[in-house]
């Protein structure tokens, strides 16, 4: 056997922490940190850790990945919505023959950024053929008109846009006139065409006027709803009247309602306030040569269809270009073109044609990507 002189014998490593402490002596005393019994309740703890699959721990991890992958994009999509923005909606054909004119969505109550863009979409096949198409974001901070008349002239100014049509959906038909009459009085701008769909013309054309009057009263007085209750509201609101909706439909949209997307409490209780207030007469006469026509359903149980008909025909006499067209046969009954496209396309082809026709022979169409190069149709 081999001796090194000088050297005691190493002791074996123990890895710290996981014996137990030394019993205690005379000349050791217990350590203070260990109570006596901690090692007998700490010992199941470790065989069940013993237990854990490695497929239950990757669930788990997993979930945890997904949450926090949940909460990064609510915050994003909460901080990206505190402010207005105007959403274009990439169209080539529009691009290329109509660089110059643009179509604006005014979305109607309650409706999310992704709801007034497949709004758009769904009119398309009409719109695309006078202009671009982009639609109004409003900010989850609450309606703001002064912004929306901000945004919306920087967003002309960028595109060189020369000719402006606005598309009221629903209340954002009262939105739509007041920004017109902003635009003309403030910068000189000139909107050819206002679409009204199923617009009142002030609070009294709402058939239920105490839906909103409590929460403007809320609104005023400083209370602001949560969203849960919000939502299980309208939940119910869809139910009711579940003979204008499948269930894939109620489905659908309670959970665009309840997902981070959702319009938020403060602007729905913005846009009732905005409803409450508003009186179309103050904007009669200020809206210039804009022309203007009128879609609605004689059976829409949201809005009075004639009542509506009539305030906005008598005050704006002289820009209403056609009589009321009638949108009878959608579902939902009022303001629905996402849902009856077959029903509205037809009638703003018939608003275009007549209203804003196109020249007999008109220039070569061509549009200038932001690289500079100008593209021509073959």
């Amino acid at each position: 056997m081999d001796l090194q002189v000088g050297k005691q014998p190493a002791e074996p490593e123990v890895e710290k922490g996981l014996l137990p402490p030394a019993p205690a002596t005379p000349g050791n005393p217990p350590d203070e940190a260990v109570e006596q019994g901690d090692w007998a309740r700490i010992l199941p703890y470790a065989a069940r850790l013993k237990k854990l699959s490695r497929r239950r721990f990757l669930v788990s991890a997993g979930a945890s990945v997904a949450l926090a992958a949940d909460m990064l994009f609510t915050r994003h999509v909460q901080a990206e919505r505190r402010t207005t923005k105007i959403l274009p909606v990439p169209d080539s054909f529009s691009d290329l023959y109509f660089p110059n004119a643009s179509w604006f969505l005014f979305p109607g109550f309650k409706t999310s950024w992704e709801e007034a863009q497949w709004i758009l979409n769904s009119l398309r096949p009409a719109l695309h053929q006078r202009g671009r198409m982009a639609a109004v974001g409003y900010s989850n901070l609450g309606l703001d008109v002064g912004e929306i008349v901000r945004e919306l002239i920087l967003h002309v100014r960028a595109l060189k846009l020369q000719k402006l049509y606005f598309y009221g959906h629903s209340f954002g038909g009262m939105v739509a006139t007041q920004v017109a009459a902003k635009l003309l009085e403030l910068y000189g701008v000139q909107v050819q065409l206002i679409v009204l769909d199923s617009s009142p013309f002030n609070r009294t054309d709402v058939l239920d006027e105490s839906w909103f009057d409590g929460v403007v009263f809320l609104y005023e007085n400083g209370v602001r709803i949560p969203s849960v209750v919000r939502g299980g509201y309208e939940l119910g609101e869809r139910v009711a009247h579940k003979d204008e909706r499948t269930w894939r439909q109620i489905l659908d949209q309670t959970l665009e309602q309840l997902s981070p997307i959702a319009p938020s409490s403060v602007l729905i209780q913005t846009e009732s306030a905005y409803i409450y207030h508003f009186d179309g007469v103050q904007y009669a006469g200020k809206l210039g040569g804009a022309k203007m026509a009128f879609l609605g359903n004689p059976a829409d149980d949201t809005v009075n269809y004639e009542s509506a008909r009539a305030g906005w025909s008598k005050a704006f006499g002289g820009n209403m270009a056609l009589p009321a067209l009638s949108t009878q046969g959608a579902r939902p009954t009022h303001a629905s073109p996402q849902w009856s496209s077959d029903i509205y396309l037809p009638l703003l082809e018939r608003i275009q044609n007549e209203l804003e026709p196109l020249p007999p022979t008109p220039e070569e169409p061509s549009y200038k990507e932001p690289s500079g190069k100008v593209i021509r149709p073959a």
